[in-house]
């Protein structure tokens, strides 16, 4: 098995003439476009789309062909659906995000960005920064793809006055202000809005069983972002916070962790809930120490077996046992809960980016789709530890590994 002969650089296939070439083929043994495995496969890009999709793997001509090998899989990019590129994985995130002025917290972002890209992280919903800086390097990774993923950026989140969160300059009181706030975002480009409807472990004083908004509240959150297109993503730990955003029509409950719950039929009857109600569930499996794990594992268990629609995030950032680079992991988490290699690969590729709603240009390979794509060697439905055994990584038809 050989890499492809051109120099693995931020720059599409050459030509013999040496101009970047605006067409060219890959070709790969196995290809999972999002939902179903075949192969052999080639695939024809022009510029930043997929042109065509071969699945007899067939050897063109007339176009630059990068020949991936028989024993590599092409899939979709990665999508994340839950990060903070403002955090950096260390042993005090929120101290150190403190600690940077704006410059240096963006510089800081654009390497937790390429870290992602590189793991083979084309798309990163940013659930929380400071300052709007995730949008302005959103802005930056548009204009040039070797930079990061395509990230979707929700700014501060809305957190109460020392709710979770707050130090990422979201305090929002009252429903006037609920809908600046949502405003706000809108104005500035944001592609969501993130409202923490629960408290959190990581901020002192905040109790993740508890709710910090009502179910009015949430509601005026969601009524606004929905009347100006944006999907709202509701951080919600606590079985209560979990039920008032399902009410309120949220887009995602993110980590829903069914904390401080009502007793264990109480529950069952709000897990069914969320199951029968076509909202997706953001999940955040990976295993910490702390006193919430196993009851948290419990109810995605749960969940998956009831049918709940998910897909997966790595909340990136947030401790050390959640690097930028860590996604491709995540699938691995959710198969130890009961998800099928199946249903684990779809929630970080085509569920994750119906989740961000960007399901027809991402987390697939078809016609029409963006040329952003992983290849690992191996077939990740009978081992998802493939992931990490990355060959190429290409985004918007750029090769950046």
């Amino acid at each position: 098995m050989t890499l492809p002969p051109f120099p693995v650089s931020p720059a599409r296939p050459r030509t013999d003439a040496g101009a970047p070439a605006a067409t060219y083929a890959l070709r790969a043994g196995r290809m999972f476009d999002g939902f179903t495995l075949s192969g052999p496969v080639t695939v024809h890009v022009r510029r930043d789309r997929v042109l065509a999709v071969d699945r007899t793997g067939s050897v063109p001509t007339g176009v630059p062909l990068i020949d991936l090998g028989d024993h590599v899989c092409l899939l979709p990019g990665l999508v994340d659906v839950r990060a903070h590129l403002a955090f950096d994985a260390g042993p005090d995130p929120v101290g150190s995000l403190a600690a940077a002025d704006d410059e240096g917290l963006l510089a800081r972002m654009r390497v937790a960005a390429r870290t992602a890209l590189h793991a083979g992280v084309t798309t990163v919903r940013d659930v929380g920064d400071r300052g709007f800086l995730a949008s302005a390097l959103a802005e930056q990774t548009a204009a040039d793809p070797a930079l990061g993923p395509e990230i979707l950026a929700a700014g501060p989140p809305i957190t109460t006055p020392g709710g979770h969160g707050h130090r990422l300059g979201g305090e929002t009181v009252g429903p006037r202000a609920l809908v600046d706030a949502v405003r706000e975002r809108h104005a500035r480009g944001c592609a969501l809005v993130t409202i923490i409807a629960s408290g959190d472990v990581r901020t002192p004083g905040s109790d993740p069983g508890r709710t910090q908004y009502t179910r009015g509240e949430l509601r005026t959150v969601a009524d606004e972002a929905h009347r100006l297109g944006l999907p709202v993503a509701a951080h919600a730990h606590a079985a209560v916070a979990i039920e008032d955003a399902l009410a309120a029509g949220v887009d995602s409950l993110e980590h829903a962790s069914f904390l401080g719950g009502h007793g264990a039929v109480e529950e069952l009857r709000l897990l069914a809930l969320v199951a029968g109600s076509g909202t997706f569930v953001s999940m955040t499996p990976v295993r910490e120490p702390g006193p919430y794990a196993d009851g948290v594992h419990a109810a995605y268990r749960a969940l998956i077996r009831l049918g709940a629609r998910f897909a997966v995030g790595s909340d990136a950032g947030t401790t050390s046992a959640r690097p930028h680079n860590s996604l491709p992991s995540a699938p691995l988490e959710l198969a130890a809960l009961g998800a099928s290699p199946l249903e684990a690969l779809k929630a970080v590729t085509s569920q994750a980016a119906a989740l961000c709603g960007l399901g027809s240009r991402k987390g697939r390979i078809r016609a029409g789709a963006d040329a952003d794509f992983l290849a690992v060697t191996g077939d990740p439905l009978t081992g998802l530890a493939a992931l990490r055994d990355v060959r190429a990584v290409f985004r918007a038809g750029v090769r950046i590994r």
